[in-house]
Order: C-alpha cells, then structure tokens, then sequence
C-alpha cells in the first residue's frame, strides 16, 4: 500500500488501523512531503509500533505524481507482487481493498471506479461531482481509453505492469497522473479492470484540489489526444 501525505495528522493513524483490520498481512509505505502538522512524525511512531507500516520521507511537497513514482520505486526494489494506490484522507475505504485485490484474478490493473453501475460518492457537492464526472468524459473521447473512472486514486497494479513502464518519465502530477499512468499501461496492452466502490468526501483536513491540478489534467489530456490522433494519420 502506498499512500501519499501531506498534512494528513488527523488522518493517518485511522486509516492505516481500518487498513490492516481489512487486510492483515498488507504492508503500507507512508510517503511523506514534509508535512509541517507532523504526519510525518506520526508515521515514524506508528512504524516503530508496527513492522508492517514503512515510510518514506522526501524533502518537500512535489506533488501527488512524485510521491507515487517515488514509493513505487521503493515497492518494485522489494518482493512485492502488487502495489496498490490508496489517499489518506479516508475518502477510500479500505475495506473495499480486499475487492480489488480479488479482481488481479483477471486484470493487470484494478481501478476503483465511483462511475460504474454500483459505484458512488457521499457528501460531494454537485459541482465537484460534474467535474469528475465531466473530465472523465472528455478522457475518454481524447484518449479512446474505455474506462468510467481515469481519475480515480484506488487503485492495483501489478508490479509487471509498473516494470514495464519508465516511471522517471513521469512528469503529470494531481489527477492527471491516474490518467496518465491507466493510459500507459493500456496501450501497453494490459489488462485494466473497474470495480465498484463508494467514494466518502473527507471530514478531517483540507483538500488538495485546486484550479492548477484541474488545469493541469486538461491541458496533458489535451495534447495527449492531438498527439495520438496525428500518428495514427
């Protein structure tokens, strides 16, 4: 389990107890920016307590997509055969993790998925969930790629599939690295896969959504599409 923080104090210790009460044997990795409330601190306490909790700390906040290269690197130098992407803010259940892990069976990648029949999201404002529901919709026309939820951050990957890609090749961050990362590993021909799952908005700490992530996401997806669209004219 890798799971990115920054500012995540009121969070962390919940989620990663509700982690190992679904799924005992999971090992979590806590990849801390710096955060200045002290999650980091926090991680460190609970990893001296705990041999199945690790953490990686980095220098300063570099965004979602970094955190996620850097603790994959750290997984793929183990004996890991799947590395799973789960936010700290509680909005991923995680005893919805055991489903995921059951769907490898017969995927490659395993996406939580709030937009497939049976998926959902609680205590989101109208507004957030068209933007969800909006940019995924625009992912799907500029990149052919046939999944409901690209932006999603509950995710299972096999490490073969993280191997198989150049990960410091990486520079999309926020939202738009779940676009970029799901993209990736289907034109590399394996197989993706959505489960179900309920998305809960978090109750403690603040978001890290803003205008620039959401610029982001639109500008990459943008350019990705054009691109694609031209080699194959």
């Amino acid at each position: 389990m890798v799971i990115p923080t920054y500012n995540e104090r009121e969070n962390l210790a919940g989620i990663v107890s509700r982690l190992h009460g679904a799924v005992p044997a999971a090992d979590v990795l806590v990849v801390d920016d710096a955060s200045p409330d002290g999650t980091g601190k926090l991680a460190d306490e609970l990893a001296e307590q705990d041999p199945r909790v690790h953490v990686l700390h980095r220098h300063g906040k570099a965004g979602l997509g970094a955190a996620y290269v850097a603790g994959f690197g750290w997984g793929l130098s183990r004996d890991y055969d799947a590395l799973v992407e789960m936010d700290a803010d509680g909005s991923h259940a995680p005893e919805q993790l055991p489903d995921l892990v059951a769907a490898l069976d017969g995927a490659d990648v395993v996406l939580g998925s709030r937009w497939v029949a049976g998926g959902s999201v609680v205590d989101w404002p109208r507004r957030r969930e068209l933007l969800s529901r909006g940019g995924n919709a625009y992912t799907r026309f500029m990149l052919k790629l046939p999944v409901r939820d690209a932006t999603g951050g509950f995710r299972v990957y096999r490490r073969e599939v993280l191997q198989a890609m150049d990960l410091s090749g990486v520079a999309s961050q926020g939202y738009c690295f779940q676009v970029d990362l799901v993209w990736r590993a289907w034109r590399a021909g394996f197989r993706v896969v959505e489960v179900p799952i309920r998305f809960v908005e978090r109750v403690a700490g603040a978001s890290k959504m803003n205008r620039s992530i959401v610029s982001e996401a639109l500008w990459r997806v943008t350019v990705w599409g054009i691109n694609a669209r031209l080699h194959r004219s």
